[in-house]
């Protein structure tokens, strides 16, 4: 097992990566800014290292720092949680060269995923369905990419193959917009990822996003632990997430579910991951890997029992898989809510001092949050600041249960984006399920 980790996160996550260490005896270091010597996670951990000043660029994403922190701290490993460098084919090539553990993939199965062209390539080859698409980079040629609209079929999509979080996409319903709509993304996408590759794909008019998690040793053997839908989102934002997916179809799930177990022992993926998915009309459709825990790995958690980041902390030890898929199932329902330091109604940060803070609780609510009554919420990160999720045996019990877990939920000091939330759990579509990904900013600007 893993002596020591350095958390190379904050907020939620890092509190989240501290308790599963803490059950798995592994001791902590904590690093953190200048602004954030007052988190949770910072006053539980067996030491703390301050890693530079409020800005990411010098604390967070300095990777240098980072890997003095294990140097004097002695550490064994570090586990990059999500967002920052959780990503970073770079950090995890420094991470393990400079001889710690990354809890991760490998340097190259991240860089092989982080470029969309690349990973859908290998998707392919793995036998996951994918989006008809240029199956590659577009060439320069603007007849030659004309050709390519025609044979996808308008509309089209066109995406930076560096891009993420929504950014560097473009949509096309026209052959006269089409050209100058790929010399604008592949402009925007140099700049903004210094990579101005972009790609072409069919553009699905009223999809859901559904995903599935998946866990794997790198030495073999993988499994799934089912799917989520995601598909309630703003600006390309998860707000409300569900395990597992309603309305889908057996047979296409059951397939999507097997290739992607088989993809992970293709490119031989070790740790915790995410195939991401476009669905319509009884078809998945993949679109990327995230490779590394996500925000909403709890409701997972909660419908199979499975603690995702401490499997994480196991693979990363070198242990097999201790998992068989013929042993993992499917237990009632749940649903996550992001509770974000923002003003329901223009969406601006809020960051404050929280002056009351009360959790709700209860059986089968689970509240992941790094606040506490008298902690400040800085302006510097995202607002993200809990999840708030709920189970029940079925999904209206979870439903259910959500509603009145966010009317007890607390936080005074700060707006918050509970209000909208508990619209949302309300929403006579929403409870019906099956919504797509459109349809949060539909009724939104209604």
């Amino acid at each position: 097992m893993l002596e020591k980790v350095v958390i190379a996160n904050r907020g939620e996550i890092a509190l989240r990566i501290l308790r599963a260490c803490r059950e798995l005896g592994i001791k902590t270091v904590a690093v953190h800014s200048k602004a954030d010597r007052d988190l949770m996670h910072v006053r539980l951990a067996d030491e703390a290292v301050c890693i530079g000043p409020a800005a990411s660029a010098q604390s967070y994403l300095n990777i240098p720092a980072l890997i003095a922190a294990c140097e004097v701290t002695d550490a064994t490993a570090i586990h990059p949680g999500y967002g920052f460098l959780a990503e970073n084919a770079d950090f995890a090539e420094q991470v393990e060269r400079s001889g710690f553990v990354f809890i991760g993939p490998k340097a190259d199965t991240i860089r092989l995923m982080g470029d969309k062209v690349s990973a859908i390539a290998a998707m392919k080859k793995a036998g996951v369905p994918t989006v008809p698409g240029s199956d590659g980079p577009l060439p320069d040629d603007g007849d030659k990419i004309l050709a390519i609209a025609r044979r996808i079929g308008l509309p089209v999509i066109i995406k930076a193959a560096a891009g993420g979080g929504g950014r560097g996409m473009r949509v096309v319903h026209t052959e006269g917009a089409l050209l100058n709509a790929v010399h604008v993304t592949k402009t925007e996408a140099k700049a903004a990822f210094g990579d101005g590759t972009v790609y072409m794909e069919k553009f699905l008019e009223n999809p859901r996003h559904v995903e599935v998690q998946v866990l794997a040793d790198g030495q073999g053997n993988a499994v799934h632990l089912y799917d989520r839908d995601c598909s309630l989102q703003r600006r390309h934002q998860k707000v409300i997430e569900e395990a597992p997916a309603p309305l889908l179809d057996e047979a296409a799930r059951r397939e999507v579910l097997k290739s992607c177990v088989e993809a992970c022992k293709t490119i031989n993926y070790r740790g915790a991951g995410t195939f991401e998915f476009l669905y319509e009309d009884g078809r998945f459709y993949f679109i990327e890997m995230n490779t590394r825990v996500q925000v909403e790995h709890p409701v997972t958690e909660m419908v199979t029992g499975v603690d995702i980041v401490k499997e994480q902390l196991m693979i990363a030890s070198g242990q097999p898989l201790r998992l068989r898929q013929e042993n993992i199932q499917i237990m009632g329902h749940a649903f996550e809510c992001r509770i974000n330091a923002e003003d329901p109604r223009t969406f601006m940060p809020s960051p404050g001092k929280i002056t009351m803070f009360h959790a709700p609780g209860g059986l089968g609510v689970r509240m992941d949050s790094h606040i506490y009554s008298g902690y400040s919420v800085p302006p510097h990160y995202d607002s993200l600041i809990g999840k708030l999720i709920t189970w029940g045996v079925d999904r209206e019990a979870a439903l259910t249960r959500m509603r009145g877990s966010l009317d007890e939920l607390l936080v005074e000091g700060i707006k918050t984006n509970t209000d909208l939330h508990k619209d949302l759990v309300r929403d006579t579509h929403f409870q019906k399920g099956g919504v797509n990904i459109h349809y949060l900013e539909k009724k939104l600007s209604l």
